[in-house]
Order: C-alpha cells, then sequence, then structure tokens
C-alpha cells in the first residue's frame, strides 16, 4: 500500500462499508478495519492481508492514525463519531449524521472544539452532474428558479426500523439545501404505512424556501419500477437529471409573461461517468492534508438532520 501522510482506520465492514475498504486501499491510507462480524474480516483480509484488522473500537482509538471512517448502521453514528472527535481524530461518518438534530450539532460543536474535520457522505454531492447542475443554474441559464423535484422510487428492501424518508430521501434533502443555498421555512409531509405499522413505506416531502422555491420529493421503496431523477424548473427552461442513466437533460420549454407555450427543443447537455465515492473520499484526504473545510461538513449535515427530523415529527403527529 503507497505511503501517505494521513492514516484511516474503517469502523464497518458491510455491504457499503466494502466499497470504502476498496477506495481507501487504492488511494492509499487504509491502515485498519474495524468489524464485530469475524466472517466480514475475513473476507477483507483475503483481498487487502496488509490491512489490520479489528474486531473491536476500542483498539482504535489509540491508535496511530490521524482519520476514522464510521459505515455502521445510522444509530451507531453519534456515538463512535464523539468518541472518534474527542480522541483527536478527524472524522468521515456515511450519512445521516446522526438522527437527532440535538446530537448533529454537538458533533459539529465538537469538531470545531477539537480542531477535527467532520465530513458526511453526502454522496450525490460529489456527483458531477450535480455539480454541473448547481454551475448550470448560478449562471442564469433557467432564469429565476420556481421548483425543484426528486423521485426516489423502486420495489426495494422495506425497512423494519427506519421509514422511507429516512432510509431513501437523505441524498435528496441534502440536494435541495445545497443547490437552493438555504434552510427551509416550512416543512410540509405525508406518508403511508402500507405494510407494516409505524413504518412509512412512501413519503411525500414538500419544502418551501425564503427565497420563492419551492421543493418536492416523492420517496418510497413500494414502486414498480426504478426511478432516481431530479427535475429543476425554471422561468426560462427546465432540467431533467436521469441519475440511472447518468444525463442531464435541458429542456428549453416555459411559458412567458402571456401564459404562452415557449418550447425550443431539448438536448442532452451532460452525460458522467465519474465515481463519485472516489471524489467524495478522495475529498475527505485532501482536507485532512490540508486542513480545509470538506464540501459537506458537519454545519451543512446539521441543516439535512434538521429537515430530517421535523418532517418525521410532523408524520409522527398523524399517526
Amino acid at each position: 500500500m503507497p505511503e501517505s501522510e494521513v492514516k484511516v482506520a474503517l469502523i464497518g465492514a458491510g455491504n457499503w462499508g466494502r466499497n470504502l475498504v476498496k477506495n481507501f486501499y487504492h488511494l492509499g491510507v487504509l491502515a485498519a478495519v474495524v468489524d464485530e462480524d469475524e466472517r466480514r474480516l475475513y473476507e477483507v483480509g483475503k483481498d487487502y492481508p496488509d490491512v489490520k484488522l479489528l474486531n473491536s473500537t476500542d483498539d482504535v482509538w489509540d491508535m496511530p492514525v490521524s482519520a476514522v471512517a464510521i459505515a455502521t448502521p445510522a444509530p451507531t453514528h453519534y456515538a463512535l463519531a464523539k468518541t472518534a472527535l474527542m480522541a483527536g481524530k478527524d472524522v468521515f461518518v456515511e450519512k445521516p449524521l446522526a438522527l437527532r438534530a440535538t446530537e448533529a450539532e454537538e458533533l459539529s460543536s465538537l469538531a470545531r472544539e477539537n480542531s477535527c474535520l467532520l465530513m458526511v457522505g453526502h454522496l450525490l454531492l460529489y456527483q458531477p452532474a450535480i455539480r454541473w447542475i448547481k454551475d448550470f443554474i448560478a449562471q442564469g441559464n433557467l432564469g429565476k428558479i420556481y421548483s425543484l423535484h426528486e423521485e426516489r422510487l423502486n420495489l426495494g428492501r422495506a425497512r423494519a426500523v427506519e421509514n422511507a424518508l429516512w432510509s431513501l430521501g437523505v441524498h435528496d434533502v441534502a440536494i435541495f439545501l445545497d443547490i437552493v443555498g438555504e434552510k427551509p421555512r416550512e416543512i410540509k409531509v405525508t406518508g403511508q404505512q402500507a405494510l407494516q405499522p409505524g413504518i412509512e413505506d412512501d413519503v411525500y416531502l414538500h419544502l418551501s424556501f425564503p427565497g420563492g422555491v419551492f421543493a418536492h420529493l416523492h420517496a418510497s421503496w413500494l414502486w414498480p419500477e426504478k426511478r432516481r431523477r431530479l427535475t429543476v424548473i425554471g422561468e426560462e427552461g427546465m432540467l431533467v437529471y436521469d441519475e440511472i442513466a447518468q444525463t442531464v437533460t435541458w429542456h428549453k420549454k416555459s411559458i412567458n409573461s402571456k401564459l404562452e407555450n415557449v418550447d425550443k427543443g431539448e438536448e442532452v447537455v451532460f452525460r458522467g461517468d465519474a465515481e463519485p465515492l472516489k471524489i467524495e473520499l478522495s475529498h475527505f484526504i485532501e482536507c485532512c492534508k490540508n486542513r480545509a473545510k470538506p464540501y459537506s461538513d458537519g454545519e451543512s449535515a446539521v441543516a439535512v438532520v434538521q429537515v430530517l427530523e421535523k418532517a418525521n415529527h410532523l408524520l409522527e403527529a398523524k399517526i
């Protein structure tokens, strides 16, 4: 493994954690992998024999590593990230940062107090198409932005603990806040508990922002087709980002001040094939080296958790 001034201990080698193992290793920074499951450690050891394997997080905090990455179930994020920050480690934690806004705020403050970096895995913010869309909007190509619409739908794996909003919608809320650049002034949400009591399988989230933009998310694991799409409606045109096809289409369509339809056709203006996880983790390593603020830092992650928590409270109030 190539030498690097940054060394990372990764906690969690499950399905998604293995992707982090692969990327951190090839970035030359993976020093150790921690997991309570001996079978998972065995599989990691077969592919990466020079990486230290541990079955307890207690062995991590005093290790000569500068950073800790956390890819464990969401309910464990707060406690693990807090311990790592208190040990003086830079921290990368998969989304969401925490399940309560107060916990997320505490972690963000703790990182500042200990001069540690805290970065959250809001992966789609590192998707080149999302960066391209944000720049395209900022250049005024669509004029005034009216609304954003996200669809994250599939006949997917139903969860028994978290609802579809927490399970599927974290990335989309992060995109809304990033593109709009504001916190919402109003949150509305509806959800249906079709498969089991207390867990919404199908959720519609509606955000309105101080600047006049509206954002809408439909998240469901009870849907016949796999659909991952962002639509941006502007005064002078519309964009559609197909996350599966990795294309952005510019629809040069609008309705003018005379309420007349304007249609100047459409064109695919972006095609992507980059690996957002590699981009994301490379960014984390560079921030660690240069002591720079991560793009998806603790503060921005707090805002995401605040929206999700508020929406969840509204759903609970309707039960």
